[in-house]
């Protein structure tokens, strides 16, 4: 198991990673808890808790467990929704909306979601004018 520790060492992995195995390989050579503590800065519990996953699973023990949320959508169906989108001459918010309840079964909390489907199918809703809709040209004579 020692050989399996240097070598997962020496692969380089993430920082966090790093620091649970040095301190396993620091138990293992006998060194105090307190010096341990000392030079990782970690708490006794840290030291305790990745010396026992170590010896309970091993290096696989030691890694991160967390890989991230999974997308509502799949590759797949996003890559469906982007051409529903662009084949379409209109765009409304609750159509897409009601289209990806319907078709797939996803409600997304945050209008966000939309606006970046949106953004991705290459759709700008904010469009610039050349001039001010609500301008009174009484009031501007008035004012000069």
């Amino acid at each position: 198991m020692q050989a399996d520790l240097k070598q997962f060492i020496d692969s380089n992995p993430d920082a966090r990673e790093l620091k649970r195995a040095l301190a396993v390989q620091m138990v293992q050579q006998n060194y105090r808890y307190e010096d341990i503590q000392a030079v990782l800065q970690v708490s006794l519990g840290f030291i305790s808790k990745w010396k026992q996953r170590f010896s309970d699973e091993g290096v696989q023990g030691l890694r991160l467990a967390y890989q991230g949320a999974s997308p509502y959508l799949s590759a797949e169906q996003r890559t469906e929704v982007l051409a529903w989108l662009q084949q379409k001459q209109y765009w409304h918010l609750p159509e897409l909306q009601q289209h990806l309840d319907e078709t797939y079964g996803v409600v997304f909390a945050s209008k966000q979601s939309y606006y970046e489907l949106f953004h991705t199918a290459g759709i700008r809703w904010k469009k610039t004018q050349t001039t001010n809709p609500k301008r009174n040209p009484e009031l501007v004579e008035k004012k000069n």
